[in-house]
């Protein structure tokens, strides 16, 4: 779950199937397409004063929710006229393996906390088939997908790491953060060439008692070696977010989104 104290509290539009408003903008989405039968995954968004020329999609952790990352929009100090629109999915509930199967919100199941096998590849097919269809109804209201990062926090940046490289059209970027790679030896496999120069940042506490360091520098080597145009970044903290971190990709999202 994400980490960070002295976040201000900021203004969120809530996508929720149970509000009106919600019901009104998931069905703006899904008009004119073939997917009228289809919900897409629910979402806080924080939107620019302006119209957006661009979107980060942002997917949280195990047992966290969309809300749980909104409040770091301010920190990473992004000046107006970028005019970028956040996306926060929440993942679908489901039973927890290793948690004797309570459910909470997740991206896939976890049945062992075994390097090779921890994320369960048909729940992270499914995820990532959901955040894809996200990314094409962004397209559709037209923000193109080089306009469009997709960035992920542990589960969230599994998903980010499966998707990306396997996506059809290019993308403005990939944050991964405290995170690691499911089935990394499908990787050559998988993956398409249109992102293979789309940069990734990589970012991991050094102190992570959850996703151990060298989980996500596995899954940096594996991109590096497959020619993924990814960076790789520590810093003294656990499985959490950090200030310095923040403004670093504050930093990145304004070359990338530049």
């Amino acid at each position: 779950m994400f980490r960070l104290e002295n976040l201000k509290i900021i203004t969120t539009r809530v996508h929720e199937s149970n509000l009106p408003f919600c019901e009104l903008q998931e069905t703006i989405l899904i008009k004119g397409t073939n997917r009228m039968n289809q919900q897409l995954l629910p979402f806080v968004e924080v939107s620019p004063s302006a119209s957006p020329n661009a979107c980060v999609i942002w997917l949280h952790g195990l047992g966290d929710s969309g809300h749980g990352f909104a409040p770091i929009v301010p920190e990473l100090k992004l000046p107006a006229s970028m005019a970028v629109k956040f996306i926060f999915p929440h993942a679908p509930e489901r039973p927890i393996t290793i948690n004797n199967g309570m459910r909470m919100r997740a991206w896939y199941d976890i049945k062992s906390l075994d390097f090779k096998s921890r994320a369960d590849l048909g729940g992270v097919q499914e995820s990532s088939a959901q955040v894809e269809q996200l990314i094409k109804t962004q397209i559709e209201s037209g923000i193109p997908a080089n306009r469009i990062v997709l960035a992920g926090f542990s589960q969230g940046g599994v998903i980010a790491l499966h998707l990306a490289p396997r996506f059809g059209q290019k993308l403005a970027g990939v944050l991964a953060l405290s995170t690691y790679m499911c089935e990394p030896d499908l990787l050559a496999k998988d993956a398409i060439d249109i992102n293979r120069d789309t940069p990734i940042m990589m970012a991991h506490g050094e102190e992570d008692e959850v996703v151990p360091v060298f989980m996500g520098n596995a899954a940096y080597n594996a991109l590096k070696e497959n020619n993924f145009n990814a960076t790789w970044q520590t810093y003294t903290m656990q499985h959490n977010v950090c200030m310095q971190e923040l403004t670093d990709i504050g930093v990145w999202l304004k070359k990338v989104l530049d």
